[in-house]
């Protein structure tokens, strides 16, 4: 196997079981945090009840998703770092990101459709995913109905990304020289929770935004954009209302990833042994 396609062979795996580990172990702190955000109110889009509902939908888009996201994530870095003569990371890790995020969109805004109007009890525990996303398609057309919320969820995604990926690599790289310790999954896994901590803390307002879009209808005949409604919620809830959620996202992406990034970096090394083993190793 070539070097390029055991890299996209790598990244496909190690990203695909990353994600489904992270949305399966953390998906209750996902429900509290949607149901915080929801324009209904907490109690109103269920509470602390049902906190699974929407597991499926998540659950399947989840390694796709992830998948995706690596893969595309990972050749852009190999290719602008063969590029640049490794000058810039920084900007190459903000660069392959966000490219990265643009494309794992096209799977990640309807499942999160999907998986948030169950979480807010707005569709019924009978209504599977497809069903949910085929009203919407029928109601107001593939890009309002499936894609519903994708430029708010760019919006998020590019900005979280300009901050997690450059931290992350950036902590990896310097890992070894700081705390004289050899870099294991578990300290990538460590450097994945910081990394994400703060970026979910930056981006919350930019979330609770995404999450208003896609719970709603449209409101006579026009879609409010995302300054619109952060705007509103401010107004009405200052402060407390355009992060509101932090707690729990916060949470979720630290512990999330801790995990995503300790599993995608021992499925990645794995995989590395396993060639090695059967004599045909790779260097990324």
């Amino acid at each position: 196997m070539s070097t390029e396609n055991s890299l996209y062979f790598r990244s496909l795996v190690s990203g695909g079981v990353a994600g489904l580990v992270v949305d399966i172990v953390l998906f209750p702190i996902d429900t509290v945090k949607t149901r915080l955000q929801s324009e209904s109110g907490f109690w109103k889009t269920g509470g602390f009840r049902g906190v699974y509902k929407g597991l499926a939908p998540a659950a399947a888009g989840s390694a796709p998703t992830a998948a995706l996201f690596f893969c595309t994530y990972e050749s852009f870095k190999s290719y602008l770092s063969k590029a640049s003569g490794n000058q810039n990371l920084p900007v190459i890790h903000m660069v392959s990101a966000s490219i990265a995020e643009v494309v794992a969109c096209l799977i990640r805004v309807p499942v999160e459709i999907a998986k948030q109007r169950r979480q807010a009890m707005f569709a019924s525990s009978e209504q599977s995913a497809f069903k949910i996303l085929y009203n919407s398609v029928k109601a107001e057309g593939v890009r309002k109905g499936m894609y519903r919320g994708f430029g708010s969820t760019i919006m998020r995604e590019i900005p979280f990304s300009f901050i997690q990926f450059p931290l992350w690599e950036y902590f990896k790289s310097n890992w070894t020289e700081v705390t004289g310790t050899a870099l294991t999954p578990v300290s990538v896994a460590l450097c994945g929770a910081i990394a994400g901590g703060i970026s979910a803390g930056i981006t919350t307002p930019l979330d609770v935004a995404k999450t208003r879009i896609m719970l709603s209808h449209q409101v006579g005949g026009k879609r409010l954009g995302v300054f619109k409604i952060l705007s509103g919620i401010y107004k009405e809830k200052g402060v407390q209302g355009i992060f509101a959620g932090f707690t729990p996202r916060v949470l979720w992406i630290t512990l999330g990833g801790a995990i995503f990034f300790g599993f995608y970096d021992l499925t990645s090394r794995l995989i590395d042994s396993n060639r090695v083993d059967n004599g045909s190793s790779f260097s990324v």
